[in-house]
């Protein structure tokens, strides 16, 4: 897909996106892989740099992640970052032991060689530390390029082959220059030019899909109207035309008035061939009496791809169906490509798929990330009113109704929704915000309307800001705002009486609730 690849090879980090981010960021494009890629197979790849990540585990405990040693041979460069740095130095004959004196957050770096990895970097700076052990002998041929007050070698070089570990992470924003450390690896000692942009993703993703569908076959895309199925469907379309089907699914759990407007978007601006299926009292009969959020996702998942391969068929001659998944979708849903980071969930386009699956899958998206998606749309021309739409989960609804799903709990969390959304828009903090959404709770509080007490639904209003939904932060949206909306949805929603505002960052809050 791409000219030039960094590889980054994934030892656990809770930063791996991170640093994934800090070098697209370059034009360069990067993938995430497991520690058990051999050298042989990364010999096949055009790879340009390789990046051993950091990680929660000892070099020396049992069952700790490794990596092919002959990847230190293959004339490549590696940067190995905390772990990575440790695992380099055990491999190639060094020593790493456990520190007297651990090192977690910022922490003063000093610099003692600026050549290469730290040109342009200042002799002082702050580093953010996040480490228990550390590297007490250097392998053979390395020189040490930093140090820290805990920290004797803070980085190494071995200048010749082109190998370099760094005990802190330069992807977190803490470390002062640390976007500049990752420029000077991949554009210095990787040599890589920057020719991967989001131009050059539609025209390889385009020959891509051609070249996987072929010149007869069929594709069904379940189209939402949210920016990560509308740039697919695009992006589709440009590549195999009317043999696109796209298929919008009312599952019963979407925003108000969505299906009118997915109708009037996609069939009256982009001319997409677009079917429309009502399968909202199938969906919910499947969730009812259904209260824990991972059965609610797979049972979404399961009923989605059944609904799918129903409509499949009445078109007939569908092998393909295709689906937005990002990146962020994979690396949360099974620790991006089987490495060993903890899982935080099931995404609802990746754990929720049936083990037998009668269509091929499609993800065009799959290796990027929000902000990207939104780029590759504005390449396609799409509107803005489509690119700036919030993000909006695939199980919709039932992940944002905490407990049992029915069509009443529904009706009422899409009137809460619609007056907190379009509070935003008439205070122009809509654009201004990754994301806001209601969330109706599994409890009731004791209210007084008029004369009459009311024992009725608590709701919780969220809206955070971020770059690419991986971290966030609570929305500040000024109190008089919130006021006025807390107002209206108890005036205006029958059945809600009280109303709360999630002050929650990611992490260690998600964004959403389930």
């Amino acid at each position: 897909m791409a000219t030039e690849d960094i590889l980054i090879i994934d030892f656990g980090s809770q930063y791996n996106q991170l640093i994934a981010r800090k070098v697209r960021e370059h034009d360069v494009f990067c993938e995430i892989v497991p520690p058990d890629i051999s050298a042989a197979s990364i010999r096949k790849k055009n790879v340009k740099g390789i990046i051993l990540s950091g990680g929660p585990a000892s070099v020396y405990a049992k069952n700790a992640p490794s990596c092919d040693k002959e990847i230190f041979s293959l004339g490549i460069p590696v940067l190995g970052i905390c772990y990575g740095m440790q695992l380099m130095t055990k491999l190639l004959g060094g020593k790493v032991e456990r520190t007297r004196f651990r090192e977690y957050g910022r922490a003063a770096l000093t610099v003692t060689n600026r050549r290469m990895l730290f040109k342009h970097i200042p002799k002082k700076s702050v580093s953010w530390m996040s480490h228990g052990d550390k590297v007490k002998r250097m392998p053979q041929g390395f020189t040490r390029l930093a140090l820290s007050k805990n920290t004797s070698i803070a980085a190494f070089a071995d200048f010749r082959r082109r190998l370099y570990g760094v005990q802190f992470h330069p992807e977190v924003v803490h470390t002062e220059h640390g976007k500049t450390i990752i420029k000077n690896f991949v554009k210095d000692i990787c040599r890589c030019s920057g020719d991967w942009s989001m131009r050059s993703f539609v025209k390889d993703t385009i020959s891509e899909i051609r070249k996987v569908v072929g010149k007869k076959e069929k594709v069904v895309l379940g189209l939402s109207g949210g920016v990560d199925s509308s740039v697919t469907a695009l992006l589709i379309n440009k590549a195999i035309g009317h043999r696109l089907v796209c298929i919008f699914v009312d599952n019963g759990l979407l925003r108000k008035n969505e299906a009118g407007s997915v109708k009037e978007i996609f069939q009256k601006h982009f001319k997409i061939n677009l079917k429309c299926v009502d399968a909202s009292k199938y969906f919910l009969n499947e969730l009812r009496g259904v209260q824990d959020p991972e059965k609610k996702r797979k049972i979404i998942g399961r009923t989605f791809i059944k609904v799918f391969e129903e409509e499949a068929h009445k078109v007939g001659g569908v092998k393909f169906l295709a689906q937005g998944t990002l990146y962020p979708d994979l690396i949360e849903s099974r620790s991006a490509f089987g490495g060993p980071s903890a899982t935080i969930k099931t995404h609802h386009n990746v754990g929720g798929l049936p083990k037998e699956m009668k269509l091929k899958l499609i993800e065009p998206l799959k290796y990027l990330f929000k902000d990207e998606v939104r780029r590759v749309g504005r390449e396609l021309k799409m509107p803005q009113e489509v690119l700036g739409r919030h993000p909006f989960p695939g199980p919709g609804l039932a992940v944002r109704i905490i407990g049992e799903v029915t069509k009443a709990r529904c009706d009422i969390l899409r009137e809460v929704d619609d007056r907190f959304i379009s509070a935003l828009r008439s205070n122009n903090l809509y654009d201004k915000i990754w994301q806001a959404f209601a969330v109706l709770l599994p409890i009731k509080s004791v209210g007084v309307m008029g004369d009459e007490r009311t024992y009725e639904n608590v709701v919780a209003i969220r809206a955070v800001t971020s770059l690419d939904g991986m971290t966030a932060d609570w929305a500040k949206i000024p109190h008089e705002v919130l006021g006025k909306v807390s107002n209206r949805i108890i005036n205006e929603v029958n059945g809600v009486n009280r109303v709360v505002y999630d002050i929650s960052s990611k992490p260690p809050s998600t964004i959403e609730w389930e």
